[in-house]
């Protein structure tokens, strides 16, 4: 398979042709499973976006993921180095999977929100989102003090919502302290690409990348980010290369 692209297609069809143990970390956002689903109604007297909660509704994010692509992980792997962003009803399956079955070494990465979307439905706000990190034993970390924290206080993304225009996209900061801590080199890997911040900050890094994304909107999005071009420049017409 070629590498150093994000492919458009199923993810649990594309990576049957990845070969085995060719993948040096997984760094992926695969669709969330949240019991209740969906986004009920904003807090009294707070901003509320009713295109933000039909783009994160469309999105399927609470439709959850097949976890068979998990052994698919496994097979393509040289040795188990992931990191997963998933829902609180996600992480105990994922811990019972790695941490439980096949014995990795683990860690939780929160990513806390300093003004998170006013919705709520009878639950606390949801202003923190989880990554969990699993390896195998030996396998080691590249951290110094700038990127081994575990827990980002930020503001919600909206600058690389602005120019990418996803609702669930992940800050380039944090997506490039996990690469850096995990890989010094080889293929990062990404099947559920969405915009495509893996791969784009994995070639920024002069790493080889490879992602998959079944949505043709956000695939075409994600071609357009490694060359430098916002969904903005898009819409405006400015399609020519931008320095990276």
């Amino acid at each position: 398979m070629d590498i150093n692209t994000i492919k458009l297609g199923d993810a649990y069809e594309l990576i049957k042709q990845v070969p085995d143990k060719s993948v040096d970390l997984i760094v992926t956002d695969p669709p969330y499973e949240m019991g209740g689903g969906g986004i009920s109604k904003p807090s009294e007297g707070r901003w509320y976006s009713r295109n933000y909660a039909h783009e994160i509704n469309e999105s399927n994010i609470y439709k959850g993921f097949n976890y068979q692509i998990l052994d698919e992980f496994i097979r393509v792997m040289k040795k188990i180095n992931i990191y997963l962003w998933c829902s609180k009803d996600q992480v105990i399956p994922l811990l019972n999977y790695f941490a439980s079955e096949r014995g990795c070494k683990w860690e939780l990465i929160v990513w806390a929100k300093t003004n998170p979307s006013p919705f709520f439905n009878g639950t606390y706000l949801n202003d923190k989102e989880y990554c969990l990190y699993f390896a195998e034993r030996g396998v080691k970390l590249s951290t110094n003090y700038a990127t081994s924290k575990t827990v980002y206080l930020t503001n919600v993304n909206k600058a690389d919502k602005d120019k990418y225009n996803h609702p669930t996209i992940k800050p380039e900061e944090i997506i490039e302290n996990l690469i850096r801590n995990s890989c010094a080199g080889g293929l990062v890997f990404d099947p559920f690409s969405g915009s495509g911040t893996t791969c784009a900050v994995a070639k920024r890094l002069g790493l080889d990348y490879l992602g998959f994304e079944i949505n043709p909107k956000w695939h075409a999005v994600s071609l357009d980010r490694l060359e430098g071009i916002t969904a903005k420049d898009r819409k405006q017409g400015h399609t020519q290369l931008k320095l990276f």
